[in-house]
Order: structure tokens, then sequence, then C-alpha cells
């Protein structure tokens, strides 16, 4: 099944001429042009830094595991068509290794997969991509890592009411996120409290014994340039280095982020804050920025300065960095749940989800799709637990002093 909405997407990745007919069309993502992209992503519903078009053509181009994704899109029908739904897409094979008859959001390496939808037409956009979705042959979509509280959710549920549908949360979970409108130094009082605040300048006046504490952004191409370097050197020196899963370690994602940090400088939607000791730099974060929006993509730490908690002094920094800036209203830490760093700086929380929507009223083959979504991540939910398991099991084994040794 899977094969077969593959291949219906594949012949119509030729249509990009029905967009100027105003029709909904199948494309490639590369088929769409960046500047009809660019402007949706102006006015989109909600926004998500992950699916402006030079972050997700990087990505595409050779992220590992993500290249090749197509995108359903809906057009007005005005003479003069305007591109007012964008969903990038991929088949449930390729996401989840099912092989059944269902589209699934295409993952931007960030984990935030929300739609781009027009705000002015939010409802009729969302009912364009499902249309669409259905001339695949596909009899659900799978809304991956979807915001299930914000607006684009909230049109999706209208159509789908109209339509006698119920979408399904397959999983979900709250991860932390920053209120900006407020001051930053209220936001950090209130969440660590001044006995936490009074230990962190501790380490940060220690810290200085390394030379003068300096927090730094960079916007421009250049500048991005520079230190996103910088950024991808912390990154490998740490554990995610030790378990090969830094940017820099892969050729195809060290490539993607090379070209789209430094595209999206130049509209002013990527910067990198860097902590720095004297000439050293001991952590560096990439930030995207989408309307109001900000979003905490990565973060990189020298652990030779681990004791003076550099991960936490530069989200102090950017807390206050960016309750600073009036363009901005609130961040998306894009982190997991219970992330033992961010959520107790962070204190708002983001609703995020997996949501099966139906194409079909009463279909059994919509309850077999949701039947193995939820097996599989039960599966994936017990690997996880044998995996903390084992590696807590390797910690204690090195720390205990072992016979003969």
């Amino acid at each position: 099944m899977a094969e077969i909405i593959d291949r219906a997407i594949a012949t119509r990745q030729d249509r990009v001429a029905g967009a100027a007919s105003g029709r909904h069309t199948v494309l490639a993502l590369t088929s769409v042009a960046p500047t009809d992209w660019q402007e949706l992503a102006a006015r989109a519903v909600e926004p998500n830094g992950y699916y402006l078009p030079s972050w997700e053509l990087a990505v595409n181009a050779s992220a590992r595991g993500r290249t090749g994704t197509s995108a359903l899109s809906a057009w007005t029908d005005d003479p003069r068509p305007r591109l007012v739904g964008l969903m990038p897409v991929t088949s449930l094979w390729r996401a989840c290794k099912l092989p059944l008859p269902a589209l699934a959001s295409g993952h931007p390496y960030g984990t935030l997969c929300t739609p781009l939808l027009d705000r002015d037409s939010a409802e009729a956009a969302t009912a364009r991509l499902l249309d669409e979705a259905r001339r695949t042959g596909a009899r659900a979509v799978l809304l991956r890592d979807m915001s299930i509280a914000g607006a684009a959710m909230r049109a999706f549920d209208a159509v789908l009411r109209r339509e006698r549908l119920r979408p399904r949360i397959v999983q979900s979970y709250e991860r932390a996120c920053l209120d900006a409108t407020c001051d930053g130094e209220k936001v950090l009082q209130d969440a660590l409290g001044a006995k936490k605040l009074k230990e962190l300048r501790r380490q940060r006046h220690r810290m200085a014994e390394h030379g003068e504490v300096r927090f730094e952004v960079a916007r421009t191409p250049g500048e991005v340039t520079a230190a996103l370097e910088t950024f991808l050197t912390l990154e490998a020196s740490g554990w995610k280095g030790r378990r090969g899963t830094a940017l820099v370690q892969h050729p195809g994602d060290a490539s993607f982020i090379r070209r789209a940090a430094p595209a999206l400088a130049q509209d002013e939607a990527c910067e990198i804050v860097s902590l720095l000791a004297g000439d050293a730099a001991v952590a560096a974060g990439i930030v995207l920025r989408h309307q109001d929006r900000a979003f905490f993509f990565k973060l990189g730490v020298d652990e030779c300065f681990a004791r003076y908690s550099p991960g936490v002094q530069l989200t102090l920094d950017l807390t206050r960095h960016l309750c600073s800036d009036p363009r901005i209203n609130s961040a998306d830490s894009t982190a997991g749940p219970e992330h033992p760093m961010i959520n107790p700086i962070w204190r708002g929380r983001l609703a995020i989800g997996d949501v099966l929507v139906p194409l079909y009223a009463r279909d059994p083959v919509v309850e077999l799709i949701h039947a193995a979504l939820i097996a599989r991540r039960e599966g994936l939910g017990l690997g996880r637990r044998a995996i903390h398991a084992i590696r807590g099991w390797r910690k204690r084994r090195t720390a205990t002093p072992q016979p003969g040794r």
C-alpha cells in the first residue's frame, strides 16, 4: 500500500503547472516556488520555523532519512492563484515503517511539523490539503509533532467536524516554552528562585577566572557561518559526539545545517547565541525565528566547563535576550518532555502530539492504521526503556570497582 501511495505521489510531481489553474496539487517539495512558500509563511496562522523554505529545502536536500519529501499544497481559485496551504509529506512506510495507505508529515529535523496555513483562509486551505491527500489514495494523514492546541489544529478540527470525521491523538506530551512578553529577570526569578540564581551567579563568577564571560549573538549570514562552526565543534565534543549523533559527524546533516543557517540569517530568521569565557566558547545554541516566535533548535557545550553549568548559563542569557526583543512574544524549546535543563527555566508548556486524521468516515482501514501506530508507540517505548536501563547499568558498573582491577 505504501508503494502505491509513493507511486501516486511520484506520478503527480510534474503537475506544477496545475498551480497556475488554481488546482490543489501534490508536488515534489523542490517544485514549490520559494517565493510563494515564503509569502505563505509570512501569512501563516501559526508559526513554524522548521517549515520555512530555507530550512526545509536544506533538510530535504541532504539530511539523513529526510530527503525526497513531497508536499500537499492548496491554492486559491483566483485568476492568479495564491498558495494558502503547504504540508510536507511522505508515506507512512518511510515515516514509521508501516506498510499502510497513509501519509505522514515530512520531518524537518526540528520537532515541529505544524503545516503552514494562510491566516485569512486556514479552514479552506485545510479542506483542500485533505482533498489532495485523498487523491493520492491515502486513507489517513498522520500529523506528526503537531501543536495540538494551536490555531492550525483548530482549523483541522473545524473542517473534520463539518465532514463528520474525528481525529485521534496517537501520542502527546508537553514541552517547555517561554512567555517572552514578560521581563526576563522576573521570569528567571519566578522560575528558579533567589537561592538557585545566587548559586548560578557564583558559578558564573568562578567561570570568569578563565576570562571575561560574554554573551554574544551572531545575526548576519557571515557571523552565523562563523559561529556555526564553533557550535558544531562544541556539539561534537560532548555526549552527542560520543553517541555519534552530532550534526558534523554525518556529511548530509552537516551540509544541511551549513546551508540552512546562513540562508535563514539573510531573512533575520536564524541567530546563533554563544557564551564565552575569555577566548573560549563554552556553550552555543542555534535559534530560529518565525513571525513572533523563536525556536531553540540545539545546544552544544564544552564539558570541560561542566562545573559552571554552561548550558544553563547560556539559557539564562538567551531568556533575557528574547524577553528584551519586542518582536518575540514566545519561544518553543523544541525539547523533549521532562527535559532536565530547560523545563525548570522555561515554565510555560506547549502541547505537542501525533494526530491521526481519517480521510473517510467509518473506514476500517483507519482502525487498522490507528492500531498499528499504537503498537509501534508501545514497542518504541519498551525499546527506549531497555536502552536507558542498559546505559544505567553501564554507568553503575563503571563507577563500581571491579574485582582484579
